[in-house]
């Protein structure tokens, strides 16, 4: 059975993807409850000029569309970067089991940083949060991505 750092990787491969086509360097696999991957998606922001189009909620919509089914009960979602709070609505909506993500992201990060929306209970659902998997890693893409912007002077 895969570990954590195993999807881990396969999310940073995702993120690799992203970095290369200009998108922000964020990956994301979803696996079920039997280990089985169902999805993974990277961020299509730019390329798709749709604000939503975030890894996680592309790979929540691969992940229901494979199974026919809006609930992921069970599942796990790896990610690079720790989801925003319109990812963390949407892991809530999909009734994700378990969310594993890689770096803190200080400025949006809705499971720790800035707010605990998978633990609150005022919601309907709440999920399991493994925080700082490869954090490093994934931390270091981000940083890469956006050195490399400010020195074209972009963003």
């Amino acid at each position: 059975m895969p570990s954590h750092q195993d999807w881990m990787r396969t999310a940073l491969a995702e993120a690799d993807i992203a970095s290369g086509l200009g998108e922000v360097p964020v990956g994301s696999v979803i696996v079920a409850r039997d280990g089985q991957e169902l999805a993974r998606a990277h961020n299509l922001r730019e390329s798709l000029s749709d604000p939503t189009a975030h890894a996680e909620v592309l790979a929540i919509r691969r992940a229901c569309e494979r199974l026919r089914s809006w609930r992921l009960d069970g599942a796990t979602l790896y990610v690079t970067l720790e989801p925003c709070p319109m990812c963390a609505g949407a892991l809530v909506q999909g009734r994700i089991a378990k969310v594993v993500y890689g770096c803190d992201d200080p400025k949006a990060g809705a499971l720790f940083s800035l707010f605990s929306l998978g633990q609150d209970p005022r919601l309907n659902h709440r999920f399991e949060v493994t925080r700082g998997v490869s954090a490093s890693e994934c931390a270091e893409r981000l940083s890469s991505f956006f050195g490399r912007l400010r020195a074209i002077g972009k963003k």
